[in-house]
């Protein structure tokens, strides 16, 4: 006689169906927590809000507690913007890493450049498409010379200031040459600075000269990859199972999503706004139009 108590079975028992119903994060599977970071970096408007650290920080907390997490991935899509919101971001991330004892896979999607690469250099590894357009380690700043024109349309400027230099770079006032000398001296301070991080957080692995790294130019994956900008040529699903096994779960953390949260975040930035039926009055109008011009631009720069 047989005994079937000793005997394996194919048939799943309560437990094992309850289990199957489970999370895969839940039943002991390896899990990669996916964090996307999309956008220009602190440019916010009411309508538009950008990529800061209070707008990630809890997403990135998230991430970073989720049981069974192996590693956590950043997903980067960005042309850059604030260089101080970028430092935070990166200094946030690499903090939690430190603290979860968790390493950080960043997949870069169409650009990681400027403040998007200083974020993406807060991965222990980078990976990209051969598309992928990656660098532009450098500081860019600009404005406009409008004092001809308020002159056309019979505009006269009238400024009131306490401080010698309280309206530099004043765009309806002709150019100050030691206006410019300044911007320049400041530039160069925050481009050292992101030349630092960039070599602190690629030791040993970058392969181009400086004065080819950092002159704000950017490349395409392969090139980057050559230089040592970036450590190879693949996409997240490809690498996260080919890591850690193709029953990985790879949960996307999502900002706060529901009607409190929107009804909380329109609230917030309502202030700004002209009166109208909805809080879309005409100066909110304008500065929505403003806001998508300049991120258009900025993501021009890299060709998209």
């Amino acid at each position: 006689m047989v005994d079937t108590l000793t005997q394996p079975s194919d048939v799943a028992g309560p437990f094992d169906r309850l289990k199957a119903l489970l999370p895969a994060r839940l039943r002991g599977a390896p899990v990669v927590p996916v964090v996307r970071l999309s956008g220009v970096i602190g440019a916010v408007t009411p309508l538009r809000p950008g990529l800061t650290l209070a707008g990630v920080a809890k997403m990135l907390e998230r991430a970073f507690s989720m049981r069974n997490a192996k590693a956590v991935a950043l997903v980067i899509n960005s042309p850059g913007g604030s260089p101080v919101q970028s430092r935070q971001i990166y200094l946030r991330i690499r903090q939690l890493a430190a603290e979860k004892k968790l390493p950080v896979l960043v997949f870069v999607e169409d650009v990681a450049a400027s403040g998007g690469y200083m974020i993406a250099c807060a991965g222990d590894e980078i990976f990209c498409d051969p598309s992928s357009i990656v660098g532009s380690i450098g500081v860019v700043g600009g404005s406009f010379g409008l004092q001809d024109l308020i002159k056309k349309i019979g505009v006269e400027r009238r400024l009131y200031t306490a401080g010698s230099h309280k309206a530099m770079l004043d765009p309806f006032l002709p150019e100050n040459p030691d206006d410019v000398a300044r911007l320049k001296k400041i530039q160069r301070e925050i481009h050292a600075l992101f030349i630092s991080l960039v070599k602190e957080s690629r030791s040993g692995r970058l392969k181009g000269a400086d004065d080819v790294l950092f002159t704000g130019e950017y490349w395409a994956g392969d090139t980057a990859v050559a230089l040592g900008l970036a450590d190879a040529i693949g996409d997240l699903r490809a690498v996260l199972r080919a890591r850690f096994g193709d029953k990985v779960a790879t949960p996307v953390v999502a900002p706060a999503a529901g009607l409190l949260s929107g009804l909380l975040g329109r609230k917030a930035g309502a202030g700004s706004l002209a009166t109208g039926g909805l809080g879309f009055g005409w100066s909110g109008l304008a500065e929505e139009l403003i806001s998508a011009a300049e991120t258009r631009a900025i993501w021009a720069r890299f060709g998209f």
